[in-house]
């Protein structure tokens, strides 16, 4: 009996300890599940966290991308809205209002293909030639550099100045100076066209040549009835300038006959004789030197007294004070006409 009892609670015993034993294995058999569910759940959550959705233009997901995790914007100089805030780069170059490096438009350019100024034909050839292309100037353009040059000339006389203004111009047809030089001087004073002629022969013998004055005096014989209508006495003012450009050697005395030949208008054949004239009288070419007579300061004081009394004589027998007021104003002595009141 007593063995049989010993042998029962041994049983118990035993039978005790498997259950024991059975309930510990049955509990970490449950912990680890917990502890796998647990973890893949962890695991799943973590990845929808990575999932980005992307959506089109029209608000529909389209697909699915992985981003990689995040970086740490911690003590960066990036700009986090990704446009920056228009400051230069580290190497000089880029930034708002700055067009490159130092020196970049020194570099040669890459030739691009699609380039719509791209020129194929001058690459083939290999040689590009650049030609310095000085436009022309109109007629009207040189008509009012001359003026604006001659009426300078007028006011302090240096004939060296004018001549280097005129080089500046730099045109090809230097005719057009003394045509328009001699058109000007035409609608002024005796003293200016004497100024007119000088500056005529010293062009030259710097710039223009026998050629390009006997152009211009062509011109202006045909053009004779337009210059008229602004100076009447054009034929005769234009005689004088013909024969002292023949007489400072500017011109061959042949030109008169050839003129005479070759222009058969009435008042262009009046201005030749006038020239003829001139230059055939005796001691023509030295009276030349005076044909526009001596200016109104150069003048001396009894001479301007005998025409001041001949102009009051005359204009008492005639009574034209358009005359008289002709004849004063071509004296030039406006420094004197309180005379003129003395002698009245």
């Amino acid at each position: 009996m007593d063995k049989d009892l010993s042998d029962a609670g041994d049983i118990q015993v035993d039978s005790g300890n498997d259950l024991q034993n059975g309930a510990v294995g049955g509990r970490s058999e449950i912990s680890k599940s917990v502890e796998n569910l647990s973890t893949d759940h962890r695991i799943k959550k973590k990845a929808k966290r990575g999932v980005v959705r992307q959506l089109s233009k029209d608000a529909t997901p389209n697909s699915h991308s992985v981003v990689s995790a995040r970086r740490s914007w911690k003590n960066t100089r990036r700009p986090r809205n990704g446009r920056g805030r228009g400051l230069p780069k580290k190497g000089g170059a880029g930034g708002k209002g700055v067009w490159g490096k130092p020196g970049s438009e020194l570099q040669e350019e890459d030739v691009d293909m699609n380039d719509p100024n791209y020129e194929s034909d001058s690459l083939e050839n290999g040689d590009i030639e650049l030609k310095t292309i000085i436009p022309q100037a109109s007629v009207d353009e040189i008509r009012k550099n001359t003026e604006s040059i001659v009426l300078e000339y007028y006011e302090h006389g240096d004939t060296d100045e004018a001549i280097a203004a005129f080089e500046d111009l730099d045109i090809s047809e230097k005719n057009l100076f003394i045509q328009f030089a001699i058109e000007i001087a035409l609608d002024h004073k005796p003293s200016h066209r004497e100024m007119t002629s000088v500056l005529i022969s010293d062009l030259y013998t710097h710039m223009v040549n026998q050629r390009d004055i006997a152009s211009a005096f062509d011109w202006l014989l045909r053009n004779l009835p337009d210059l008229m209508l602004d100076t009447p006495d054009a034929p005769t003012v234009l005689g004088n300038f013909l024969a002292r450009a023949v007489a400072d050697d500017c011109l061959p005395p042949k030109i008169i006959q050839q003129f005479k030949e070759k222009i058969q208008e009435e008042h262009a054949q009046t201005c030749v004789h006038r020239a003829e004239t001139l230059l055939t009288m005796k001691h023509g070419l030295v009276r030349l030197d005076n044909v526009w007579g001596i200016g109104g300061g150069l003048r001396p004081v009894k001479y301007l007294v005998r025409q001041m009394v001949l102009l009051l004589k005359e204009y008492l027998s005639s009574g034209d004070v358009q005359e008289a007021t002709r004849c004063l104003v071509e004296l030039e002595v406006p420094h004197f006409h309180h005379e003129l009141v003395y002698e009245a």
